[in-house]
């Protein structure tokens, strides 16, 4: 089973909601996907239009950028180059960019040679028709990429002659690439030293954004109680070591972050993104975890688990977010002490 998981990946047996949770509103009657761009025949379908189109089974694994891994999802719907051999491309076109009905207009974009042989428009997966959460109606899923290069709720393609980023690449520095084999999830983007100083001196890291940031080691044996940390998106940097009690980090995006011996007692961390965190050995006492993203998430460990006595989570975020298994029995057993609502 090992060798099947890209590095730093974990198995989960359920199938977490990632990224956006609800589309911007349409209705099956208004779906409409459009072909164009770099195009002989541009087109444009309605949602019956598309479910007569020829449709093929794939069997591939979904594998997130923030940690987990999905085994043998089994994918419906229309290969991309069938649909394309329909609108003809063009000598030029060398990308294609997929968007979305989504409220922060979410696109990815892939090498057109590349997408070719690996995107299928999916409308169901594992013989179910794909639920709104997961991007249906139809959807783009690209095997052999991080999964933030497939695409939910999918309404354009467009062939493209130079490429264009899409929104996960412009807005977290999400790898371009996307090879799990190669852990091409982030391209590093350091806070600037002259802003990460002056945060430091006002105890204020509300709204930051680093990923991949060696500064955070100056955290390490910190005095920051108190530290507003609201909204802060602070992806894959080690945050161990700090005295962060009482900490305000509502809204938080830690998806990948390291925790190993900081002190979150009585803590807000009420909706932070835990995705694929590392909370073993924190101390989390006290703190207010509800509404948190959990998602592969690790507080278990034979030699120091996280202290979770008090803290507060809510049971829905436990059970639905892709928690595996032993952490899950960890967060519930009464032993622990955490307060379960």
């Amino acid at each position: 089973m090992s060798e099947r998981l890209p590095p730093h990946q974990a198995l989960t047996r359920k199938s977490p909601v990632g990224g956006e949770r609800e589309p911007a509103p349409f209705t099956p009657a208004e779906w409409r996907l459009s072909v164009g761009g770099l195009v002989r025949t541009p087109l444009q379908m309605a949602l019956a239009d598309f479910m007569r189109l020829p449709t093929v089974e794939r069997t591939w694994d979904t594998i997130c950028v923030t940690g987990w891994t999905h085994l043998d999802h089994r994918w419906s719907g229309v290969p991309l180059s069938a649909l394309l051999a329909q609108a003809g491309p063009l000598r030029d076109a060398r990308f294609v960019r997929f968007a979305a009905y989504s409220r922060r207009k979410h696109d990815t974009s892939l090498p057109l040679d590349y997408a070719l042989e690996h995107v299928i428009l999916a409308h169901a997966v594992d013989g179910a028709p794909l639920d709104q959460a997961h991007g249906g109606p139809v959807r783009s899923v690209c095997h052999g990429k991080y999964f933030y290069k497939s695409l939910k709720w999918l309404r354009q393609i467009e062939l493209l002659a130079a490429d264009r980023l899409g929104f996960w690449e412009r807005t977290s520095a999400y790898h371009n690439n996307a090879d799990p084999w190669a852990e091409e999830r982030y391209d590093p983007q350091p806070m600037a030293a002259d802003e990460f100083a002056r945060r430091m001196a006002a105890r204020d890291f509300s709204g930051a954004a680093a990923i991949m940031d060696g500064q955070f080691a100056q955290w390490r044996g910190a005095d920051l109680r108190g530290l507003n940390l609201r909204g802060a998106q602070i992806k894959a940097c080690d945050l161990g070591g700090a005295d962060l009690r009482g900490a305000a980090a509502a809204g938080a995006n830690f998806t990948r972050s390291a925790f190993a011996g900081t002190d979150l007692r009585e803590a807000d961390l009420s909706n932070a993104d835990f995705e694929g965190a590392d909370l073993r050995g924190a101390d989390l006492r006290g703190a207010d975890l509800r509404g948190s993203f959990l998602t592969v998430a690790q507080f278990a460990h034979q030699h120091r688990p996280a202290r979770v006595a008090g803290a507060r989570f809510r049971r829905a975020d436990i059970a639905n977010e892709g928690l595996d298994e032993a952490e899950r029995r960890f967060l519930l057993d009464p032993a622990h002490g955490a307060i379960i609502e």
